[in-house]
């Protein structure tokens, strides 16, 4: 898949060796030749990379509780992994917040992608969506119970405590905002395209 990744990330080189493959990570090793002139091992993980959105309708955003087995409850904005059959990270941030949520929306801007952990080469994706043009019913899947809700720009603002939730990695793009407006008048995000 063609996708937008932050100028001086880390990507595990095409000469690795997978050493172990998960469900969720997979281990790639490779020799490293050190400013020394020696050699070591040296790996990296890898993970399907992920989407989270800002969802808007009129002047509030959406929230959810998203509930998992492994780690009770968290305020999160909606999204999740990217499948391998998604054909794209926009195509992937519409799937998901039409599965969590039910809503269809007709503006995106992505806004931000990040790679949380050098280490491994995962990115997120982070979209904003706007002016809601069609909803369904939600289908979250068995490993999640969510509840939505539609908090004001104040109020999100106000009571969401971004140092106890996820939602902290995107809080940077909370903090000069005033108002939804500010949200989706945002720059897009501009990298550099690579094929993973």
């Amino acid at each position: 898949m063609k996708k937008l990744i932050p100028e001086g990330s880390i990507l595990i080189p095409e000469s690795a060796e997978l050493k172990y493959q998960g469900e969720i990570f997979s281990v790639y090793t490779w020799p490293q030749t050190l400013f020394d002139g020696s050699i070591k091992p040296f790996e990296m993980l890898k993970r399907r990379d992920t989407v989270a959105i800002i969802c808007i309708i009129d002047d509030k955003i959406i929230i959810i509780d998203d509930e998992q087995p492994h780690r009770g409850m968290k305020k999160t904005l909606p999204g999740g992994q990217i499948d391998y059959s998604d054909e794209s990270t926009l195509f992937a941030a519409q799937r998901e917040t039409k599965e969590e949520t039910g809503l269809i929306f007709k503006n995106w801007k992505l806004v931000k992608v990040r790679q949380p952990y050098t280490k491994i080469e995962w990115f997120v994706y982070v979209y904003i969506a706007w002016e809601q043009n069609g909803s369904e019913n939600p289908d979250p899947g068995p490993g999640e119970k969510i509840t939505m809700n539609l908090l004001s720009f104040k109020d999100f603002k106000n009571t969401i405590d971004f140092k106890k939730s996820q939602l902290t990695e995107n809080y940077d793009l909370f903090i000069t905002a005033n108002n939804v407006n500010d949200l989706i008048n945002l720059k897009e995000f501009s990298g550099i395209e690579v094929d993973r």
